[in-house]
């Protein structure tokens, strides 16, 4: 178990597996931070904490650089309600 202090308020025990779950699920674009939320209860500010604490300065600096400010890590700010992208000539061949 890793534990680990979020603004001093709560601590948090999670496998090593975990986290790195939660690492890769907020490395991707279409993940939204409410399904990080849902499946591990780390609101936004949670994900931001842990992965500064897990991550190099530079890759956290890199990560919230990409994820600043993008409408698919919020669910309220999406402008589609399925999560999967399929090309118009997918099935054409």
């Amino acid at each position: 178990m890793v534990f680990f202090a979020i603004k001093f308020k709560y601590t948090f025990a999670m496998n090593q597996f975990d986290i790195s779950r939660v690492i890769e699920m907020a490395w991707e674009d279409r993940t939204p931070f409410d399904a990080i939320e849902h499946q591990f209860g780390l609101n936004e500010q949670s994900v931001k904490d842990l992965m500064k604490t897990n991550l190099k300065a530079s890759s956290y600096k890199l990560w919230r650089k990409r994820v600043q400010g993008r409408s698919t890590k919020h669910l309220a700010k999406r402008e589609f309600t399925v999560g999967r992208h399929k090309s118009y000539d997918q099935n054409k061949l």
